[in-house]
């Protein structure tokens, strides 16, 4: 019998976790997927790090007005972040041939963080979906429309996280490996984390069914505004809010949903009797899912992007300073290879970008500005030579 196993699954090797019909244990090693996954998340982090650095600087730094939708954002930023800064530890793992050399204290850390990370931004991604359902049909509580119940809420749900976690990290469930990570393992003697994982499942289909109602009603409500009332000045923005919801919606569905409905089958095979190939199936298809959720961490900023009128105008702003900037330095650049021109009775205007204060720019001038970036048209400094 083992010798049949061994020669039908040759990604397959012998140790204590996994229990195959024949008495023996198995371990999945699977070596395929070792270079498409760490170029995979190689590219999550870079992506990743940028877009949740600019979201938190905006949030921070530029966006003054302090709502719940803001204060909520900051914090799925914060839990974004965290999750990718984990992925530099995945991309050495698989980048070495799956072996793991920090020992399997941290392994549980990064994982733990990781997985952590992620269920405090699909929480948080819910209270959003909810708290804009109310204000949308204007019947939320007073409560509802300041930001102290959301400082309240994501205090709670990080306090929550990080006990659990820890809790996850100072306990065993006996079959650590020195020499694995990331990697399909049993659950028996210590099925209670199994459990725990069938509870995070679960609050994940109610976090669904909390932004498929909300955004769908979001969604239905904008549009039939527009349709009722369309010699109304906002119909049009109504009409590209509910296409924005209907966005949001589909981003979350794509990232999420594959990886919760392969979890189930997934966590129910690690505390009952598994054969290897079933063993190594199950590992691999895990994997690709769990790509589709990390992925989510570099789409969010797109969220952040089409939720948040401060965080658009502030993004095409900072891309306008860039480009500008660029294009001066390109023409200081080669004027100074010019004989110099003594300019009389001419004084530059200094560009709107500079004066226009941010909460002044208007969605034209965005939709404006967006134009001009995508047609590469020149900046208003870089049109003003140096005097």
């Amino acid at each position: 019998m083992t010798s049949l196993l061994t020669t039908s699954l040759p990604n397959v090797s012998y140790v204590a976790g996994l229990h195959p019909p024949g008495g023996n244990t198995c371990r999945v090693d699977d070596m395929a997927l070792s270079i498409p996954l760490a170029f995979c998340y190689s590219v999550f982090f870079v992506f990743g790090l940028a877009g949740n650095l600019l979201a938190l600087w905006v949030f921070l730094f530029v966006q003054g007005k302090k709502s719940s939708v803001r204060v909520l954002l900051v914090n799925v930023a914060v839990a974004d972040l965290l999750l990718v800064v984990c992925l530099p530890f995945r991309v050495l793992y698989h980048s070495r041939g799956n072996r793991w050399t920090l020992g399997p204290t941290f392994c549980k850390v990064v994982g733990n963080v990781f997985y952590m990370n992620m269920y405090i931004s699909i929480t948080i991604l819910g209270l959003i979906s909810v708290d804009r359902y109310f204000k949308v049909h204007r019947t939320g509580v007073a409560g509802c429309r300041k930001s102290s119940w959301s400082v309240v809420a994501c205090a709670m749900i990080w306090a929550l996280s990080v006990t659990v976690t820890i809790l996850m990290v100072i306990s065993s469930d006996g079959s650590e490996d020195a020499g694995k990570c990331f990697h399909y393992k049993k659950k028996l003697g210590a099925e209670w984390k199994a459990y725990l994982n069938y509870f995070l499942v679960a609050v994940f289909w109610v976090v669904f069914l909390a932004l498929v109602v909300s955004y769908g009603k979001i969604a239905l409500k904008l549009l039939g505004t527009s349709r009722e009332k369309p010699g109304f000045p906002n119909a049009h923005r109504y009409s590209r809010t509910a296409k924005k919801s209907f966005f949001v919606l589909f981003l979350f569905t794509v990232c999420f949903v594959p990886y919760h409905s392969f979890r189930i089958v997934y966590i129910h095979s690690q505390i009952h009797k598994t054969t290897c190939s079933w063993a190594s199936l199950l590992d691999r298809i895990n994997e690709v899912v769990l790509l589709f959720s990390t992925l989510n961490s570099c789409l969010d900023p797109i969220m952040y992007f089409l939720l948040s009128g401060s965080v658009r105008r502030a993004t095409l702003r900072i891309l306008n300073n860039f480009f500008c900037q660029q294009a001066d330095g390109a023409t200081s650049s080669s004027e100074s290879h010019m004989p110099s021109v003594i300019t009389i009775g001419s004084t530059p205007r200094p560009s709107a970008a500079l004066i226009t204060p941010l909460r002044s720019i208007t969605t034209d001038q965005s939709n404006l500005l967006q134009a001009k970036l995508a047609e590469g048209t020149s900046c208003p400094q870089a049109t003003h030579r140096k005097q």
